[in-house]
């Protein structure tokens, strides 16, 4: 999948946004403001993704979707609840982009010569090594 395709689709209609208090440090602060940010999103009643997206998301995302097909992304970090939001997109983002870019299938190679014999130097070498401890 090409990451333009990605990029001109906008998944804000379908993002279900859920505030609630972060944990760890932060004082009074932190016991006050709702800060922390669930974006929840619907793969399997997506309208902007096909059937075969649909699929590699759920297969390649199980640990992150529950039995519902919902996507759960947390962000806590930030004091602001905008700017988890906005992590929070932009975690999506990179998520989606990640899991539907299609991994380079590997190209089988054989040493070259050079590395054979370098590799033989280095066996004769250790060889060598441990016949003079004998000795």
């Amino acid at each position: 999948m090409n990451k333009d395709l990605l990029a001109n689709r906008d998944f804000t209609t379908e993002f279900n946004f859920t505030a609630s208090r972060s944990s760890g440090p932060g004082g009074q602060h932190i016991n006050k403001v709702n800060t922390r940010i669930e974006l929840r999103f619907d793969v399997m009643h997506s309208v902007l993704l096909s059937q075969e997206e649909k699929e590699v998301i759920l297969s390649k995302l199980a640990g992150k979707i529950n039995s519902e097909g919902i996507l759960f992304i947390v962000s806590q970090t930030e004091r602001s609840q905008l700017r988890n939001k906005e992590r929070t997109i932009e975690k999506f983002y990179i998520l989606l982009t990640k899991t539907l870019t299609p991994r380079k299938k590997r190209k089988p190679t054989k040493p070259t010569q050079a590395s054979k014999e370098k590799r033989l130097e280095t066996k004769r070498l250790q060889s060598e090594k441990k016949i003079r401890r004998k000795a």
